[in-house]
């Protein structure tokens, strides 16, 4: 740490845009395998919060590879500075009040540990898409997995590379089982009922 760097601190405050949005700010985190329906899941559910009124930002893994993180491969290095750098960004969403939904692999408990832990409790939702991998494999909506089978693509999650399953998600959903609008309302469901939306008073 740099000596001559000093944090500013700011009057207009978490707790001021919060309540000026009228909802509680987290990180919905989704994670899970390709073709597991994230991206997807996470849209719908951007979608119905924008409908309610609330404040929100996506973070799309594809998108994000495309600017701030497109000098990052996929060896297990470079998918942990993947998402360290997401959670920094994910971690100033928070303070500006905002939800914001993120859409990465993110195979490591680690990682996903590391980003619950630079926001306050509560703040950091994780939803585990459980869709089984043949499910996954069998939309391969990119065609990657037949690329990794014919070893095209190394160090993808499922076929050459560990996911390691979350150990207490907050939200799991598997969309081999529930249609896009049934998965998006069971995380709305959640949201309203630990009062992330819609909240009686913002205490933070």
């Amino acid at each position: 740490m740099n000596d001559n760097i000093v944090w500013h601190l700011h009057s207009v405050t978490k707790k001021n845009r919060s309540r000026q949005k009228k909802q509680r700010p987290c990180i919905l985190w989704f994670t899970g395998l390709s073709g597991a329906g994230k991206s997807t899941i996470a849209s719908a559910v951007e979608q119905k919060l924008y409908e309610l009124g609330h404040h929100t930002y996506l973070l799309d893994g594809d998108n994000v590879r495309h600017d701030l993180n497109k000098d990052l491969g996929f060896s297990d290095r470079d998918r942990i500075e993947n998402i360290r750098r997401i959670g920094e960004i994910s971690k100033l969403f928070v303070d500006a009040g905002l939800l914001v939904l993120t859409a990465f692999i993110s195979p490591f408990r680690r990682d996903r540990r590391m980003v619950r832990e630079l926001v306050g409790e509560n703040e950091f939702i994780e939803i585990y898409m459980a869709t089984p991998t043949k499910i996954c494999e069998q939309r391969d909506p990119k065609g990657l997995y037949k690329k990794a089978r014919q070893g095209k693509i190394k160090n993808f999650t499922g076929i050459d590379s560990d996911y390691e399953t979350p150990e207490y998600a907050e939200v799991t959903i598997n969309t081999a089982e529930l249609g896009i609008e049934e998965c998006a309302d069971v995380i709305i469901d959640y949201l309203k009922l630990n009062q992330i939306i819609f909240p009686p008073e913002i205490k933070i």
